[in-house]
């Protein structure tokens, strides 16, 4: 069993920093698209493009960057009384708090799916059920029949009018990076708890 929790840890920690590491010069793209819509307003026509696509980056930036900040421990923390506890007693600490963390990114991964359902077409209430059709269509019938169970797609109110499933998209695959990360940091603090590291 240590193994298999030393090869999960290893693969989800080395993943998520390589992702966070390039995720991380996310800020740079957002910069530059706002700078272009201010420069774009100032002696050019506006682009109605730019508002939404800022917004679109920081989801990113910060949805996929969420699972490297878990690993750095960079989360807002009150060490008035953490910063003396001994390993063991902040192992436990920190093992129950990753247990309602992981509960919280369960429930935004769930409504999650079900927003990203919404975005294709989907209006029932079984969203997991149009998942896993979804998914099965496409391996036995390919793109053209699942796009047949897509139905009308949904794009943002605005004037440029983008489509928002790929948006949503990032969002659940943010979502189950940072629930990976935080099984991965409960698999640390029960190693810790035992008197051992991985």
């Amino acid at each position: 069993m240590r193994k298999v929790a030393c090869l999960y840890v290893r693969w989800v920690d080395g993943f998520n920093r390589g992702l966070g590491r390039i995720i991380m010069w996310g800020i740079f793209v957002m910069a530059a698209i706002l700078l272009w819509s201010s420069i774009s307003k100032t002696f050019f026509n506006p682009s109605l493009w730019t508002l939404e696509v800022a917004q679109f980056a920081m989801v990113a930036y910060y949805v996929l960057g969420g699972p490297y900040s878990i690993q750095l421990g960079s989360n807002v923390r009150m060490d008035l009384f953490y910063a003396e506890w001994s390993v063991k007693k902040k192992a436990w600490f920190d093992a129950f708090t990753v247990l309602l963390l992981i509960f919280y990114l369960g429930v935004l991964l769930y409504g999650a799916l079900n927003s990203t359902a919404y975005s294709l077409g989907y209006f029932g209430k079984d969203s997991i059920g149009f998942w896993w059709d979804l998914v099965v269509t496409f391996v036995t019938g390919g793109p053209e029949a699942a796009g047949e169970k897509l139905g009308y797609i949904e794009r943002s109110p605005t004037a440029w009018r983008p489509y928002l499933w790929p948006v949503k998209f990032i969002m659940i695959f943010g979502f189950f990076l940072m629930l990976l990360q935080a099984v991965s940091e409960l698999l640390k603090d029960i190693a810790r708890i035992q008197g051992e590291t991985i």
